[in-house]
């Protein structure tokens, strides 16, 4: 099939149409509260999003049942390996996501699938919440790391982390490191790792794209940064991985 002629084709029909792609920030802000279980966060944020969730989505299917489903089934494939890199037992996130798919697929209605969707996104995001509470029991750290998980689009310090707790900051950098074993430098520079390596294999976001929203000051700093942790440029990365994720 030769797919550069539709692509072009529906190119086309966009700019005409004066579509906008939604914001990818908003987009991944929402499956890392689910990853950081921030379960009143994504309850709320679903609320305001499900009146609009349709603007800036591509068109799936053209019937609209089949359409959001699909949207239900791509949502759970992302959710599920954010999840998993999040502690989630591998088999309990796939077959969550398998459960919420077999539901949708008996669905008659769009709003039905709507439905499964906010109760996908809460049903993650109280399992993990419960994971990091066993994870990590000082309160002050764990509102901490929903705080980062949230807010990886901005360059965060250990000064603003521990004013927010009001703390001393060498005493919150020595309380965090207790708790996750990891320095915050490294803990924010991890998250913000596995979040690029889950929308380089489970989107189409352009590098560049990625690299802003993660906060870095340009598609360098990201690539240096990437490369340091992983071994390998984004790019690389995104060659040799984005077909692997299937079950």
């Amino acid at each position: 099939m030769d797919t550069n002629k539709i692509l072009d084709y529906r190119l086309y029909i966009q700019r005409a149409e004066e579509f906008i792609r939604a914001d990818l920030h908003a987009e991944f802000r929402q499956y890392n509260k689910i990853k950081s279980g921030d379960v009143e966060g994504v309850r709320d944020r679903f609320k305001i999003a499900r009146l609009t969730f349709f603007e800036g989505r591509g068109v799936l299917s053209k019937d609209p049942l089949r359409n959001i489903i699909y949207h239900l089934v791509a949502s759970a494939a992302v959710i599920s390996r954010m999840c998993i890199d999040g502690g989630m037992d591998m088999n309990t996130a796939y077959s969550l996501s398998d459960i919420y798919i077999n539901k949708a697929d008996e669905a008659e209605s769009v709003d039905e699938v709507m439905d499964l969707i906010a109760e996908m996104q809460i049903d993650y995001a109280t399992r993990m919440r419960a994971i990091n509470q066993k994870n990590v029991v000082n309160l002050h750290v764990r509102r901490s790391i929903d705080f980062i998980y949230n807010n990886l689009n901005k360059a965060l310090t250990v000064k603003e982390l521990a004013e927010r707790e009001k703390l001393n900051p060498s005493y919150f950098s020595r309380l965090f490191l207790s708790e996750t074993g990891k320095t915050v430098g490294d803990f924010i520079t991890e998250a913000k790792i596995k979040t690029a390596q889950n929308m380089l294999c489970h989107s189409e976001y352009s590098i560049f794209d990625i690299s802003v929203s993660l906060g870095y000051s340009s598609q360098s700093a990201f690539t240096n940064v990437f490369k340091g942790k992983c071994g390998m440029t984004p790019k690389k990365y995104r060659d040799m991985n984005s077909g692997k994720f299937k079950k």
